[in-house]
């Protein structure tokens, strides 16, 4: 089978710098700026963060590196990837896209709520102090039947339009700009609440972790974040890893990417918690803390208009370098397997996300009443694909990689054929054979059965 990575419809990284800060981006979404913080808060603070960092290093690191090794030696989407192993596997592959398909369908709703608090932060319809009224305020808006599809369109459009751009100069282009202007802004935002007065209290529920409070609950709840964050189980390493050359050294990238991960994660927390607990707000507010406490935090600072600006634009480019990475992984395959130009493919995807995006988003109104296993349409997308179809992935990841593949495969894929040293090469085979599909198998399980009742 020939490598389509010269295929110009697909592309190629121009830079290992250029992977790196994409692969980052996919990772670093609205799951470590909005998601991590509300979890932190939700499971005990310190006790997550430190439950947390040690799933993110054994089972991020062993999954990333599976995936991503796969990716390079297929030159392949996710379904093409697997079935290049075996025929009887493209399914998971499949899995993989389904899973890309259905998170972005409502991530890019939410991405739309971030553009019109964007649009409020200039216009300074965010200057509001009582986080009551904004919470009001932020329902009556998600549950209007037009605006919200209005800027969910804006946003989807924002991602096709990179993606039709291709690998080079679109996807690698942006996250070169996005990345380190992401990082420049949660620096500044964190600074920021930590030195508030009272935030000493938030610092210390989110770094300093109380045993007593580790569960199996949170245990899961860790290992669930990790998938959603590193974007595990949905392909999109897989996708990216296919645009490889030959000469990088995908080990050390599997190790920076979860470090940039965790580096920003820790920046979240410090942006959001310290300054939750200096207005005395609820660190259980979840997704209400981005948009219902922290406009009411910003309005009470000096330059408060200023930080509301620049936390937006933060968590904007945020969601969009995770959200080009969700749309790469639908249009590779539509590319590879259908021979589509890369146009026709994202405009296509783009209209049918854009569709069920909006019958998403009238679910928290309009729509309310229809549900699916009793949930709404935007709550099964979410709860389907970041609790059922990631871990489902992730565990037959494990599976394919590490008995019929085989490790030794894919080690001498890492290693480009032993030209790269890789000195963990021992304990990434013990995890991922035997102690990653445990793990995942404990978060999967535990997630059908809630879902079934």
């Amino acid at each position: 089978m020939a490598n389509l990575n010269q295929n110009h419809e697909r592309g190629q990284w121009g830079s290992k710098l250029g992977f790196i800060l994409a692969a980052s981006g996919s990772a670093v979404g609205l799951g470590n700026l909005v998601k991590f913080p509300a979890m932190a808060g939700l499971n005990g603070g310190g006790a997550f963060v430190l439950v947390y960092f040690i799933i993110l290093f054994l089972v991020g690191f062993t999954l990333m590196l599976a995936e991503i090794a796969l990716g390079r030696y297929t030159g392949l989407n996710p379904i093409g990837a697997y079935r290049k192993i075996s025929k009887k596997w493209s399914w998971v592959g499949g899995l993989g896209v389904l899973a890309g398909f259905m998170i972005l369908s409502y991530y890019s709703v939410i991405g739309g709520w971030v553009i019109k608090y964007l649009v409020k932060s200039v216009t300074g319809g965010l200057n509001v102090s009582d986080p009551g009224m904004l919470g009001d305020a932020f329902g009556a808006f998600i549950t209007s039947p037009g605006e919200p599809i209005f800027y969910h369109g804006i946003f989807m459009l924002i991602t096709m339009i990179i993606v039709i751009k291709g690998i080079g100069g679109g996807i690698e282009k942006s996250t070169k700009l996005m990345m380190p202007a992401l990082f420049v802004m949660i620096f500044l935002i964190a600074v920021r609440a930590m030195t508030l007065p009272g935030a000493s209290a938030g610092i210390r529920y989110l770094l300093v972790p109380d045993f007593a409070k580790i569960t199996p609950g949170v245990i899961l709840a860790a290992l669930g974040q990790v998938f959603f964050s590193l974007s595990l189980g949905m392909g999109a390493m897989i996708t990216y890893g296919s645009y490889l050359d030959k000469k990088t050294n995908i080990p050390q990238s599997s190790t920076i990417i979860p470090l940039i991960d965790t580096g920003v994660a820790l920046l979240a927390g410090l942006a959001v918690l310290p300054a939750v607990f200096a207005y005395n707000l609820d660190p259980n507010a979840g997704i209400g803390i981005i948009f219902n406490s922290f406009p009411a935090i910003f309005s009470q600072l000096p330059m408060g208009g200023l930080f509301s600006l620049i936390f937006f634009v933060l968590v904007l480019f945020a969601a969009v370098s995770s959200s080009i990475s969700l749309l790469e992984v639908c249009v590779s395959y539509v590319v590879d397997e259908w021979k589509v130009k890369r146009l026709v493919a994202t405009s296509v995807i783009g209209v049918a996300l854009f569709l069920i995006g909006s019958a998403a988003s009238l679910s928290l109104g309009a729509w309310s009443d229809f549900k699916i296993l009793g949930l709404g349409i935007f709550d099964f997308l979410d709860y389907g694909s970041a609790n059922v179809l990631l871990p489902l992935g992730g565990l037959l990841l494990c599976i394919v990689v590490g008995w019929f593949w085989g490790t030794d495969n894919a080690i001498k894929e890492a290693t480009n054929n032993g030209e790269v040293e890789f000195k963990l090469a021992g304990a990434w085979i013990v995890l991922v054979k035997y102690i990653g599909p445990v793990a995942i198998a404990a978060v999967f399980i535990q997630k059908i059965m809630e879902l079934l009742g």
